[in-house]
């Protein structure tokens, strides 16, 4: 959309967009695979961020912050810090949307992916609180709801580009590929803290060491930031913008022609997403609070993990082509309240019962965790459904995965770890709802 800020000399990458696009015009059609390469860059660099900051918050910023508080308070206060981010998301997602109708897809990404990665390499050089004190504090918040704004501006529609240019019958193979940078990201994460926790002194990791993964998260989004910018000026996205597929709608309304879409889209992942914080930063705080285990040991563990769920991600897309993604969803949903029943005891049994909730957690977390993003996108109509999908994100991860390490940490202390299947079946029971309500809406459609 041009808008009157054209004619004010602001800046605006709508005209070097379309000028990109029809530089390209000539060439060859992007396929879906390297619209897959240009997606998963994108989302790993996020999700290495978004993990970075989730293992410093257990290992590093509780003894950093609050070294005079008991252990287990300082976890809570961390865990509070942790949530800002996704307090921010909505409110990004908001702000950012409003930047790219007046300048363009690329400013809009350009300017996420800098304060991004900028919030994070600034955290790298927090000062120490005893030179500043409180305001050691503050300052991490402060960079922490930086990220949560950015994370929010980051949305761009390329998994909406991905799944809409890809074969009819493969459309749940394709909508599983940008889930692959959940579990790369975290591989990427646990491995540098890992080798950093085993390589360094513990006075040097926790003076110097933590700081390096921080730092390098700015390079990454840099390269990041290129990738999709890429995908942004081809033929096929602008054709997508030119049918208002990607056009980004006002949330004012968003909210009111599609309020009831928002909430059950936000619901509807919320079994996997509650599962998501409880296989990552929650047994990692109860390993260094409760055990003697390794913490290197069992990031190594936790990176195994990971790799089961990249191939049980890519599973969830080969089962979606064949019995259908909501079905999937909701076959997941049952495994993972299973789950939430067999979790609690596997975490009391020592060693091998930690790695067993692990690595079982991490599996039936990528069955459900791959379909999960904009399952429901289609019941928005076409001008709202890039805003529409990005706000039932922000909102699934608010209330499924925002608080679930501070609520069942601290729920644990008072009633024991049968807290963490507690939490896993609020969300089993939101997801089922939430997709009985959607076919419902579906059935009410097709009877008009």
């Amino acid at each position: 959309m041009i808008t009157s800020s054209y004619n004010q000399g602001l800046p605006n990458s709508a005209e070097l967009e379309r000028d990109a696009r029809l530089a390209n015009a000539d060439h060859h059609a992007v396929s879906p695979g390297e619209i897959a390469i240009g997606v998963v860059i994108g989302r790993m660099s996020e999700f290495f961020d978004f993990f970075v900051y989730a293992i410093a918050s257990v290992l590093v910023f509780p003894r950093f912050l609050f070294p005079d508080t008991d252990a287990t308070v300082a976890m809570l206060y961390s865990f509070a810090l942790f949530s800002l981010a996704f307090i921010a998301r909505p409110l990004g997602s908001s702000l950012f949307m409003a930047l790219d109708r007046r300048h363009g897809r690329g400013v809009k990404l350009t300017v996420a992916l800098f304060l991004l990665g900028g919030s994070t390499a600034a955290i790298s050089m927090l000062p120490a609180p005893e030179v500043f004190g409180a305001a050691t504090i503050v300052l991490l918040g402060l960079a922490r709801f930086a990220q949560g704004l950015a994370l929010g501006g980051a949305w761009d529609g390329l998994a909406s580009l991905l799944a809409l240019n890809a074969p009819q019958k493969r459309r749940g193979w394709y909508a599983m590929v940008p889930q692959l940078g959940a579990p790369l990201g975290f591989l990427l994460a646990a491995g540098l803290f890992a080798f950093l926790v085993s390589s360094l002194p513990e006075a040097d990791f926790q003076s110097w060491g933590w700081r390096y993964p921080f730092f390098v998260a700015f390079t990454i989004n840099v390269v990041a930031l290129f990738a999709r910018l890429r995908l942004v000026a081809t033929r096929e996205f602008a054709a997508l913008l030119q049918r208002d597929e990607l056009q980004p709608a006002h949330i004012s309304d968003v909210v009111t022609v599609s309020g009831r879409n928002l909430v059950v889209g936000a619901f509807v992942p919320l079994a996997c997403f509650a599962l998501f914080h409880l296989v990552t930063v929650f047994p990692l705080a109860w390993i260094a609070l409760r055990t003697d285990r390794g913490i290197a040991e069992f990031l190594m563990v936790q990176a195994a993990g990971a790799a089961i769920m990249l191939l049980t991600v890519i599973l969830s897309g080969w089962i979606a082509d064949r019995i259908g993604r909501r079905r999937l969803l909701a076959g997941g949903a049952v495994l993972i309240g299973g789950f939430a029943f067999l979790g609690p005891f596997l975490l009391s049994q020592g060693s091998s019962g930690h790695t067993s909730f692990v690595l079982l957690g991490f599996a039936l977390l990528g069955l459900s965790f791959g379909q999960a993003s904009g399952a429901v996108a289609s019941n928005f109509a076409r001008r709202f459904r890039y805003t529409g999908a990005a706000l039932t994100s922000d909102i699934a991860w608010l209330v499924g995965a925002g608080f679930a390490p501070l609520v069942v940490l601290a729920l644990s202390q008072w009633l024991g770890l049968a807290a963490v299947g507690g939490y896993l079946l609020s969300g089993v029971i939101c997801t089922l709802l939430a997709l009985a309500t959607n076919r419902q809406m579906q059935m009410e459609i097709r009877d008009q």
